[in-house]
């Protein structure tokens, strides 16, 4: 009797501490895995001169020129981000990064975040050189949600529930590391997690 009482003991305080612990139960329920934590900048390198800080669960950046790389290379993935950019802000979040020392729109996919960007058709919400931006979308003076879905030579971006990038095509680069861009502004990423497909 003392035995099935301690067994069920041991029964009850391990699920108690599983419902007490609803981050690590959110993420294994639907897949997804934080690439910045809120607090350290652990997982990411810092090439360039921007200013990135963290504090209160926040990235920031108002400086630049430079990126976040991410130490880790994805191939296939579905990227949910939240940020927060001025209207003048030059921004963007790069995937399957070919070089982590030197981050471009030419080695890497550059999702942007660029606003007043003098070809609109690859401004916020456009994959820049392969995808143009459909509706023109505007991020300026408030916190967004992105989803980026990168499946083999397939591309979809959604911002803020709407479709900017449909379904556009392109097989130069098969993997690689994620990169937050710093070009210009003010720029905040509260949320990155990402999901293998």
């Amino acid at each position: 009797m003392q035995f099935i009482l301690k067994r069920l003991l041991a029964v009850t305080f391990s699920l108690a501490a599983a419902l007490l612990s609803p981050t690590s139960h959110a993420q294994a329920q639907d897949g997804y895995t934080d690439l910045i934590d809120g607090v350290s900048l652990d997982g990411w390198n810092i090439i360039g001169s921007a200013n990135w800080a963290i504090g209160k669960g926040i990235i920031e950046s108002n400086k630049p020129s430079g990126f976040l790389v991410s130490s880790k290379s994805y191939r296939n993935f579905i990227i949910r981000a939240e940020f927060w950019a001025e209207s003048n802000t030059n921004s963007g979040i790069f995937i399957r990064c070919q070089d982590q020392n030197k981050v471009s729109s030419s080695n890497a996919y550059e999702i942007n975040i660029w606003d007043t960007r003098p070809a609109q058709e690859y401004s916020t919400g456009a994959i820049v050189d392969i995808a143009k931006v459909n509706p023109i979308h505007k991020a300026g003076g408030r916190w967004n949600t992105m989803e980026i879905v990168a499946n083999g030579s397939q591309f979809k971006v959604t911002m803020n529930d709407v479709v900017t990038v449909g379904d556009a095509r392109d097989s130069q680069f098969a993997e690689g590391p994620i990169a937050l861009q710093s070009a210009g502004g003010t720029v905040r990423f509260r949320k990155l997690q990402i999901k293998p497909l």
